[in-house]
């Protein structure tokens, strides 16, 4: 297959407009780019590899003869043309949270599980943010040294939220800045009761609280490591918090290993030579991960890995990545290679033609 029609919903978003740069940095074997959205953003033109395609209405019928459609426009509309476009032939990576948990559906981190997304029917879903960074660095530890509990608390960048959530951290910034009145109206949820000041602040909430107390994110970051590590008897506790950046997520996380010989060498060796994580981890020179220095970059970013002084077996380390790279477009991309590596999308094709 030399080339292939290639459909991006969601287009002129955020995340949407990473893929596309994704696609093209990559090098990714495009012969045919449909470009989708809402009517709203339907006749805008984007430059594609010097080429300026148009963008238009996201409907069923769009998806004929596309090969990987790459969505990223929301769950309801995830909803309703996800399952259009896999029975029109597609391959689905859906980038929002719908499908997330469906167990028909694998939930893909190529460092991690990429065998999975041969399991596919149409839809392969791409996880949380926060949940793709983490089981970055903790798949090469998993592996070697077992891993019983992991207790992240995540300091989220306002991008996570949309580009709103931006405009509001910057006009929030620059009026308290001048001594002026602001009312907030995004975060920490914009359908939410309540609204509270981002700008200089943190706000312990990331998405609607659930009846026990935690928020959809982090039972997000709980549920979806279990299933990208098929490990429904790990332990795992998220506390999801937002902050004044822009773009970038950290991570504190805390993790308990089965082997008590584990030395914090030995994780920083596997570390080292991990797919998708650098490695930045010297103490005594002040080297350590932080967001403002891993925008625009695809990788993962590991450093302050140390033993915790009362367990042998718990480590600490911190992880940053940007969110709408790793987080989102990167990933999805990703998936769309493995794919393309593994010789999915001819043996996909072709069972659906012999139904046919």
């Amino acid at each position: 297959m030399s080339g292939l029609h290639v459909a991006v919903v969601g287009a002129t978003g955020a995340v949407g407009q990473q893929m596309l740069h994704t696609l093209e940095e990559r090098d990714f074997p495009v012969k045919k780019l449909t470009l989708l959205s809402s009517e709203r953003s339907a006749g805008k033109k984007v430059l594609f590899k010097g080429v300026e395609v148009t963008v238009e209405v996201a409907t069923p019928d769009k998806f004929e003869g596309v090969h990987i459609a790459l969505f990223s426009a929301g769950g309801s509309v995830s909803k309703e043309l996800a399952p259009e476009a896999a029975k029109r032939g597609a391959i689905v990576v859906d980038n929002t949270s719908y499908f997330r948990m469906d167990p028909n559906v694998p939930l893909v981190v190529p460092e991690v599980n990429e065998e999975d997304i041969k399991s596919h029917n149409g839809i392969i879903a791409n996880p949380n943010c926060s949940t793709i960074q983490m089981v970055v660095a903790l798949e090469p530890i998993r592996k070697s040294y077992g891993l019983n509990k992991i207790i992240v608390s995540t300091y989220q960048a306002v991008s996570g939220a949309g580009a709103a959530a931006i405009d509001e951290l910057e006009s929030q910034s620059q009026a308290i800045l001048n001594k002026e009145a602001f009312t907030p109206s995004i975060l920490p949820v914009k359908g939410d009761k309540k609204h509270y000041q981002i700008a200089f602040n943190a706000i312990p909430q990331i998405d609607k609280f659930e009846d026990n107390g935690f928020t959809f994110e982090e039972l997000k970051m709980i549920n979806e490591t279990k299933k990208i590590m098929h490990d429904q008897k790990l332990q795992v506790a998220a506390t999801c918090v937002r902050l004044p950046v822009v773009t970038g997520h950290s991570e504190s996380v805390y993790i308990e290993v089965e082997d008590e010989n584990v030395t914090v060498q030995d994780i920083r060796s596997l570390l080292e030579n991990a797919p998708g994580v650098v490695l930045q981890d010297k103490p005594e020179e002040q080297v350590y991960p932080m967001p403002a220095d891993c925008v625009g970059s695809n990788y993962v970013f590991v450093g302050r890995i140390r033993q915790d002084l009362d367990n042998k077996k718990g480590f600490h380390l911190w992880v940053v990545s940007d969110n709408l790279l790793k987080g989102a477009a990167w990933n999805s991309v990703q998936i769309a290679e493995s794919l393309v590596k593994l010789g999915v999308i001819s043996k996909y094709l072709s069972r659906k033609e012999r139904r046919l």
